[in-house]
């Protein structure tokens, strides 16, 4: 069931071009994330030619113009993280993957929220208003990305007196929902309403036949990690990045 999860999170969050080399996925999407612009060994377990194979990725991403950064996962080659190590390549982002039995979820207390199933100009702003640091290229390539997902996704912003103070995603598939890119504005931090806009999220979820959530989260937000504790979360496996250059 795991390795689902992982599989249900590379369809959630979408890339602009895959390429399958050996078993090994290879996902670019003009560097946004590090999800969307890694090499997933989670196919074809074999540690045979694993030099040549990195070489080969180094080769690919170079073409691209990016950073070769590998998603060091349960499901990878066993010496993968070793030998990328010994190659200079420097671990970045430990991140922790949780889960949630949706029947726990509590009903949210405030539900003025929009939501939309397809990507909107005004959640596309209000997105970007909240990461000041976005780029007009990371712009481009997320709205490039969300736009072309073929699975069930509800974009929410939750409203506090007319004001957006907090927005973000889910993604449906068999039944499991993924929480990506919560976000609460800076003024409106610590407030609870992060919390309030993830019940929403897990009600329209319940409300369209899901059983189970599933999210995604750096190790070091504690503020992350204690609310996703609070609802309910636990933790069923952990991953990282590796990379020789810090991004």
């Amino acid at each position: 069931m795991y390795q689902r999860i992982e599989e249900y999170a590379l369809n959630a969050w979408p890339t602009l071009q895959t390429l399958v080399y050996d078993g090994w996925l290879l996902r670019f999407a003009d560097g946004y994330t590090k999800r969307s612009n890694s090499v997933n060994a989670i196919y074809n377990m074999s540690e045979d030619n694993l030099a040549l194979k990195i070489t080969k990725c180094e080769e690919l991403y170079r073409k691209a113009e990016l950073d070769a950064v590998f998603k060091i996962t349960p499901f990878v080659p066993v010496s993968l993280d070793q030998t990328l190590e010994e190659r200079g390549y420097k671990l970045a982002d430990p991140s922790t993957v949780m889960i949630l039995e949706l029947d726990t979820a509590a009903m949210p207390k405030l539900t003025h929220v929009d939501v939309s199933e397809s990507l909107t100009p005004k959640w596309v702003d209000t997105f970007t208003s909240f990461h000041n640091g976005l780029s007009e290229r990371n712009q481009a390539a997320m709205k490039k990305m969300l736009s072309q997902t073929v699975l069930q996704t509800g974009y929410f912003t939750l409203y506090q007196e007319s004001i957006p103070v907090a927005c973000g995603l889910g993604v449906i598939e068999d039944q499991v929902v993924g929480l990506f890119d919560i976000v609460t504005s800076e003024q409106h931090r610590n407030q609870g309403y992060g919390e309030q806009l993830i019940l929403n999220i897990l009600q329209w979820a319940k409300e369209n036949g899901t059983t189970h959530s599933y999210l995604q989260v750096v190790q070091n937000n504690l503020p992350a990690n204690r609310l996703y504790e609070k609802l309910g979360y636990r933790e069923i496996y952990s991953y990282w990045y590796r990379s020789k250059t810090i991004l």
